[in-house]
């Protein structure tokens, strides 16, 4: 089942792409920033046509001594406390698929072993003589520029050609925003209760970049939803990357004024005195949090007391 969600043109390319790829054992590098759904788009490859176990290998929590034995296995008294013989993930992928997560972050050192591995087809557990023969299809995925990576001595060019069989580069969120409402139901759709946004949050959430993709998207709705007894999320439960970012509009649309600009920002369309740009904004504010005094003044960078002071003089109580 592919469950890389989207109607984006970009986005039902790589669906199609990912269909084509299910019955092929070829290696497949899947490139994108962080968030965007690199092991989903693996898992689809994977549950496309299932065989054997797909298993997920986090390259960034592979450090130290045991980095070897976590990959390959190890036999009894391989090292002091290794008191019974354990399977290496590489193993655990044998007739199935090894996902190796950010491989980018792997040492120069394993990638010399992975890549003995890749060409033998075979894996010796740490403190064993016997080699194992091994058969897996091998999907990578990284956040980094794998070329540039090898340009500069951090990447093997050999393992990098070995990979990059099928490359599937994955879009960021801001570069198909028309998803959004898509992927924003299907969370919704998971939780406990039934949640809904109002439009100004709606508004917010669609004007804003994502710098963590659908993750951060993710994340943004659970922690709205575990605040919130629903069932109307409102924008002043949005988190506060959002009520920032909201704010900076704002305030870039008074610094252009400010600046003899003409500002077109859908609340203020024309120059006009720099009293009446503060009254507006603080009405503007109130609006979007419906009132809360605390969250507007927050919105607006001013204290408490200013903004009670600024309502008074315009006579805004």
């Amino acid at each position: 089942m592919n469950e890389f969600m989207g109607r984006a043109p970009r986005i039902v390319q790589l669906r199609d792409q990912i269909d084509k790829l299910a019955t092929r054992r070829s290696p497949v590098l899947i490139q994108g920033e962080s968030g965007t759904g690199k092991e989903v788009v693996a898992r689809s490859i994977f549950n496309a046509a299932p065989r054997g176990q797909f298993v997920p290998i986090d390259c960034g929590s592979l450090v130290g001594t045991m980095m070897e034995s976590e990959l390959f296995g190890h036999v009894r008294g391989a090292f002091t406390g290794a008191l019974d013989t354990k399977k290496g993930l590489i193993e655990m992928a044998n007739g199935g698929t090894a996902f190796f997560d950010e491989i980018g972050e792997l040492p120069l050192e394993m990638q010399v072993k992975l890549l003995r591995v890749l060409q033998e087809q075979e894996v010796r557990p740490v403190g064993s003589l016997q080699r194992i023969r091994i058969e897996m299809r091998l999907v990578a995925a990284t956040n980094r520029d794998l070329q540039k990576e090898v340009a500069a001595g951090r990447f093997r060019e050999d393992l990098f050609h070995r990979l990059n069989v099928v490359r599937l580069t994955l879009p960021p969120l801001r570069e198909h925003r028309e998803d959004i409402p898509l992927l924003m139901e299907r969370f919704l759709s998971t939780s406990s209760g039934r949640f809904v946004l109002s439009n100004d949050a709606m508004e917010a959430i669609m004007d804003y970049d994502w710098p963590g993709n659908v993750r951060e998207l993710k994340n943004c709705l659970e922690r709205m939803m575990a605040f919130n007894s629903g069932p109307l999320l409102h924008f002043a439960d949005l988190p506060s990357a959002l009520v920032n970012h909201v704010r900076a509009q704002t305030m870039g649309g008074l610094a252009a004024v400010a600046g003899g600009e003409t500002v077109r920002s859908g609340w203020l369309e024309n120059v006009v005195p720099l009293h009446e740009l503060e009254r507006r904004a603080i009405q503007h504010a109130l609006e979007h949090t419906h009132g809360d005094r605390t969250v507007a003044a927050q919105l607006l960078g001013i204290g408490r007391t200013t903004l009670y002071r600024k309502l008074k003089e315009y006579r805004m109580e």
